[in-house]
């Protein structure tokens, strides 16, 4: 499926700011100025400017514009299910993935039985990527994928983008997810991977669901915690009492 205006738009933004030509502490051109930059609607700006924003890339100052926020960090959302190849795209992170194994397993590894001791036993898949940026190893993703609803997983979507897959060639409808973000030490086998000085990542434990609320699919994503940072956006709701 084609981008639309408004993702090429963002993602141009995007790359500018990461490059230094648009600076952080500083604000971008006005609409007005992007309106005849990009010779798009106010409309489309503001969409694009909106995914920025939630992103962690900008700051929308009313009466001022938007600021410029510093990218020493790559910031990751919380709130929603957006994959890692999207976020690379949105990001411009220019990041590679590499496969370090995809089984079929009648029963959860241990990893997930740790996180999750919850869970029933399931046969599924487990999948292990490294992502790396700028050659550098940056973020361990390990995800276990449940058998049914997924029954096949080749070699290319999980090197490439497992959602796109599932939701172009399985037909799955990804609805929601539930997530855990702490931190916590790291055996030396996974030290070793993401290249650590010490035994410390961040670790993102999420519980995805399809939209019938059927569990599809465990993660456990352990974060260089000198690179990420993670954005959520919150508004105030007044609750009468």
């Amino acid at each position: 499926m084609a981008e639309s205006k408004t993702d090429l738009i963002a993602q141009d933004i995007a790359s500018k700011i990461k490059h230094g030509q648009f600076k952080s502490h500083e604000f971008l051109p006005s609409e007005n100025q992007l309106t005849t930059l990009y010779g798009t609607s106010r409309e489309t700006i503001r969409k694009a400017l909106d995914q920025l924003n939630s992103l962690g890339l900008i700051q929308k100052i009313k009466g001022k514009g938007s600021l410029v926020l510093n990218l020493e960090k790559y910031s990751f959302p919380i709130s929603g299910i957006t994959s890692f190849s999207e976020l690379n795209k949105s990001l411009g992170m220019k990041a590679q993935t590499k496969l370090l194994k995809l089984e079929k397993c009648d029963d959860l590894p241990q990893i997930f039985k740790d996180n999750f001791p919850e869970q029933d036993k399931q046969a599924g898949f487990y999948l292990r990527r490294l992502r790396l940026i700028n050659g550098e190893p940056e973020v361990l993703d390990c995800d276990y994928l449940f058998n049914p609803p997924i029954d096949t997983l080749p070699r290319e979507a999980a090197e490439h983008s497992i959602y796109e897959y599932f939701e172009k060639k399985l037909n799955l409808d990804i609805s929601y997810a539930t997530k855990t973000i702490t931190v916590e030490k790291i055996n030396h086998e996974l030290q070793d991977i993401l290249q650590l000085s010490n035994s410390t990542a961040v670790l993102v434990a999420s519980r995805n669901f399809l939209n019938d609320t059927s569990l599809f699919q465990l993660t456990l994503s352990f974060h260089n915690p000198k690179k990420f940072r993670f954005v959520d956006f919150a508004r105030r709701r007044k609750i009468k009492l």
